[in-house]
């Protein structure tokens, strides 16, 4: 794992989750696959592996550039801009 910059920028503590799944999937009739949670905004989405990558549209939407992982027992950060795990 790398430290980016965008890092310091998130805000403390950690963003309320909005959902407790993708609502984006809910509302397509789509069964979300594993969860990301947006560290800036706290909005819910499903990973690439899914059919509409909802936390990567997220991403390309507003900008927010760290998710973690929402799975149980994962604590994963992401960094779209970095592209790397951080």
């Amino acid at each position: 794992m790398s430290e980016c910059s965008h890092i310091a920028e998130l805000p403390r503590p950690e963003p309320v989750p909005r959902a407790v799944t993708c609502p984006a999937c809910l509302a397509a009739g789509s069964h979300p696959v594993q969860l990301r949670l947006c560290l800036v905004c706290g909005e819910v989405g499903c990973c690439d592996s899914s059919p509409y990558q909802h936390a990567t549209a997220h991403f390309a939407e507003t900008g927010h550039p760290v998710m973690r992982s929402f799975e149980p027992g994962e604590s994963w950060r992401w960094c779209f801009v970095d592209g790397s795990i951080v």
